[in-house]
């Protein structure tokens, strides 16, 4: 397979930057502004003249495969761009956010991409240039999602194009939610969980809450889709803001985690909510606490009390009769 980029020289009227950098997916960095315009995008090659822009890059295949794709690097600018490419492993940072490896492929999907001698590309301004690529998926790889994605670099700028890479065999979806724990108090209230997928595929989740008062029902909350996607194996600390807390009350939460093809995964919590600023919520804590403790005390000290009592003692005198013991063997 030839692997010297093809370059297409592209004309004025198709120099408009923004729709070509709307379909390049950037992991874990914001799109650039229209005031500061890179000058350069990278994104899919399109698959046949006229096709639609695909936003990534998808392919499958079986451990030992070869697969191929092509990237296109367009320069909308009046000088040349030299742009260097490799391969990176995608994962969520610890918040969910998608992002890739700072230092190249860490021996993952992303060490698997090569550009052969194309890994350093010139491209001459107002020039398209099309870069073949491979991915070389290793006999002993596992079945399932293996993220990963090709990174451009020029000047100091990088653009990340997600590469999602499913190699065949058995998959499962499973995940977990762990960590329950509420913060903060009043309006801004939160709900704090761990989510960790535990199979072999990326996932999309959904969230449903459940709260149940000592003093009444509290409004549930329908499965709502989560702005993530959970890549196998890891994961990731979120958090539900609960405006609508109550003020006073004991409430036992249930979360409920739903995806396609997952079983539900559900968890539990307990809080306490009390009316006042901190001070005031330990100062009743305290209070509660030490009424309690009071009371513990005193009923100790009641049965303690009983038991050192002394019973009544036998009265000898009128009216109570003493039995005379008669003793055998002796003469009267």
């Amino acid at each position: 397979m030839p692997l010297l980029p093809a370059l297409h020289r592209i004309g004025a009227p198709l120099l408009t930057a923004a729709p070509l950098l709307s379909a390049v997916l950037l992991l874990g960095a914001p799109p650039a502004a229209a005031a500061d315009d890179p000058g350069w995008s990278a994104e899919p090659a399109a698959g046949r003249p006229g096709a639609p822009a695909r936003p990534y890059f998808y392919l499958a295949g079986t451990a030992g495969t070869v697969l191929e794709d092509r990237l296109a690097l367009t320069n909308t600018s009046d000088r040349e761009r030299v742009v260097t490419l490799r391969g990176a492993d995608a994962h969520n940072r610890p918040d969910g956010a998608l992002a890739v490896s700072a230092d190249g492929a860490a021996g993952e999907a992303g060490s698997w991409l090569s550009f052969g001698p194309d890994a350093t590309v010139r491209i001459p301004p107002r020039t398209r240039a099309v870069v073949p690529f491979t991915v070389s998926v290793p006999p002993a790889s596992a079945p399932g999602d293996h993220p990963a994605a090709v990174v451009a670099t020029e000047a100091g700028r990088e653009v990340a194009v997600r590469v999602h890479l499913r190699v065949g065999g058995p998959t499962l979806a499973a995940l977990t939610i762990e960590d329950v724990a509420v913060r903060g108090a009043g309006a801004a209230t939160v709900i704090a969980y761990t989510l960790v997928n535990r199979g072999n595929v990326a996932l999309t989740p959904e969230l449903a809450l459940d709260a149940d008062g000592r003093l009444g029902d509290l409004p549930a909350r329908a499965a709502r889709a989560l702005p993530v996607e959970l890549l196998p194996g890891r994961r990731v600390e979120l958090t539900e803001p609960w405006p609508d807390a109550p003020a006073f009350d004991r409430v036992d939460l249930t979360l409920t985690v739903t995806a396609p093809g997952a079983a539900p995964a559900t968890a539990t919590a307990a809080a306490w909510f009390l009316p006042g600023s901190a001070a005031t919520r330990t100062g009743a804590g305290l209070l509660a606490l030490g009424g309690i403790g009071a009371a513990a005390t005193l009923l100790v000290r009641r049965r303690r009390a009983r038991r050192e009592r002394p019973g009544p003692e036998p009265e000898t005198g009128a009216g109570v009769h003493v039995p005379h013991h008669e003793l055998t063997g002796a003469t009267r």
